[in-house]
């Protein structure tokens, strides 16, 4: 029986699950975000969240205990020199997961991962221009406002008619 053993096996065994998760948490940390599946994603957010919390603390003994979960020197030194600093003020919850569409080969659930401090889409104040009404074929115009444009365009048609009538008179007065 298996009462009380919530972690997810992932269809996989204990050392391969171990080193997928290590894998996955550098890739997390280096790259701030990575697409994967639900499940894994989830997964992950179990394992890289303590690891986070822990960097917060940065002493040897902090240290060497990450370098023993995700087995790669740059990642570690990544978390606790720019991660750490960044999350100094948040009590957890240092990871979102955004649902995606389902992958089309075996229609699994996809999302993506990310480091909450440096997302590039949420909590940032987006500068929303002024909305103009728009209406489906226009605005119907009033009568008064009809009647001056007719007579600026016959005025206007008066004006070139004369301005072309005066050259030729000039022509027959000499």
């Amino acid at each position: 029986m298996r009462h009380g053993k919530k972690v997810n096996h992932l269809g996989r065994t204990d050392s391969h699950r171990k080193a997928m998760l290590a894998n996955m948490a550098t890739s997390l940390i280096k790259h701030k975000r990575i697409t994967t599946t639900l499940a894994k994603a989830k997964a992950l957010r179990t394992y890289v969240e303590p690891l986070i919390t822990k960097s917060k603390n940065d002493t040897t003994h902090s240290r060497r205990t990450v370098f023993a979960y995700l087995k790669d020197k740059d990642a570690v030194t990544i978390l606790f020199r720019e991660i750490s600093e960044k999350v100094a003020t948040r009590p957890g919850g240092y990871t979102r997961i955004i649902k995606l569409e389902n992958r089309l080969g075996d229609n699994a659930e996809m999302a993506f991962i990310e480091l909450v401090d440096y997302n590039e889409v949420y909590g940032q104040t987006a500068k929303t221009e002024k909305k103009t009404t728009r209406r489906r074929g226009g605005a119907k115009k009033k009568a008064s406002d009809v009647a001056i444009e007719a007579t600026d365009e016959v005025k206007s048609e008066e004006a070139t008619v004369i301005e072309t009538e005066s050259p030729a008179e000039e022509k027959k007065e000499d």
